[in-house]
């Protein structure tokens, strides 16, 4: 039956069901980590070479890598996907299982060949790291999605995965397709995932009643709205003010009071939302209008989902001016 229904769409909808299942609107979230590490590294210019390669290393973790992981998550998802969205590539018979299995499986060896191809015009130690970051980076996509392990059924396992693959890597293959690692650059990698995983826990707000009804045990789920806020909170803090300590140790007396103040107005924005978890900064509704964030991060009526939202575009607005900021001036710190 599914073969058949396959068969009545043409070549053309064919291809735009196999992007569709890369799922291109996730493929800007490894962009921070990738300018920030590379711009870091001091060693990015506007040359054919640096810029060929950081245009590689975008599609490294773009199209491909992140395509990987959403296309996987896809295949294993598709019994739950006939439920709960029917129109998706498979359940809506646009795609077979078996042609959904050859896009992962394909796009996953592309992912491979390109970081062989990549790691080949770097020295020997940094093209292997870029190969060895690939490989845990699809590893840890498969199993997130994959049984028997399936991080993603794990509250305290798939957030930390996430924030691994979009983060963490991210920061350090941008580093190092320029200049061998700098210490400065873990640092930043090391914070960046760990806010990650504080934004990865709040943005499960959208689909409480779903997970709920399933039997998913998130952390809304489990813990409730107030709750989840301060455990995610806290997540988000520690690392900020990290962040603030090594403005200075580093330094950089600028940044070390940029990044205070915006310490200072993101817990502002914190205890507003935890105070009213629904309710909360109203006034912010049309930024997140504007800035599209109800579309990135995906849609949803849940009134403590779209507090998230505004607190988004508080958080996300501050802290990408502040790592973009300290990336400028660790390149320009003596290695």
């Amino acid at each position: 039956m599914t073969d058949a229904r396959s068969a009545q769409f043409s070549p053309l909808e064919k291809f735009k069901a196999h992007i569709e299942l890369l799922d291109p609107i996730t493929w800007v979230g490894v962009l921070q980590g990738i300018i920030c590490g590379a711009i870091a590294s001091g060693g990015m210019s506007f040359t054919t070479e640096s810029i060929g390669k950081f245009g590689l290393l975008t599609l490294l973790f773009g199209p491909l890598g992140t395509g990987f992981a959403q296309s996987l998550n896809d295949y294993f998802d598709r019994d739950l996907d006939r439920v709960n969205e029917p129109t998706r590539p498979i359940p809506s018979g646009r795609l077979t299982e078996r042609e959904a299995l050859w896009n992962w499986i394909t796009v996953g060896v592309i992912t491979v060949a390109v970081s062989v191809l990549l790691g080949s015009l770097l020295e020997q130690e940094r093209g292997m790291m870029l190969i060895a970051l690939t490989i845990l980076g699809l590893v840890t996509g498969y199993i997130y999605s994959a049984p028997p392990i399936k991080l993603k059924m794990n509250v305290l396992l798939s957030a930390p995965s996430v924030g691994l693959t979009y983060s963490f890597i991210t920061w350090i293959a941008g580093n190092i397709i320029y200049t061998d690692l700098r210490p400065e650059v873990v640092w930043m990698a090391v914070i960046n995932a760990f806010v990650a995983v504080g934004l990865i826990f709040l943005n499960d707000f959208k689909s409480i009643e779903g997970d709920r009804a399933q039997g998913l045990k998130s952390l809304p789920v489990m813990i409730g709205v107030r709750n989840t806020y301060l455990v995610a909170f806290l997540i988000i803090d520690a690392p900020l003010l990290l962040f603030v300590y090594l403005m200075r140790a580093w330094g950089f007396d600028v940044m070390f009071w940029l990044s205070l103040l915006s310490l200072l107005l993101i817990v502002v924005m914190q205890v507003t939302l935890y105070r009213d978890p629904e309710d909360g900064a109203m006034a912010l509704d049309a930024a997140v209008q504007q800035t599209g964030l109800k579309n990135v991060v995906g849609k949803s009526s849940d009134k403590a989902h779209r507090a998230y939202l505004r607190y988004l575009v508080v958080n996300n607005g501050l802290y990408v001016l502040n790592v973009v900021a300290a990336a400028i001036h660790i390149a320009q710190k003596p290695l």
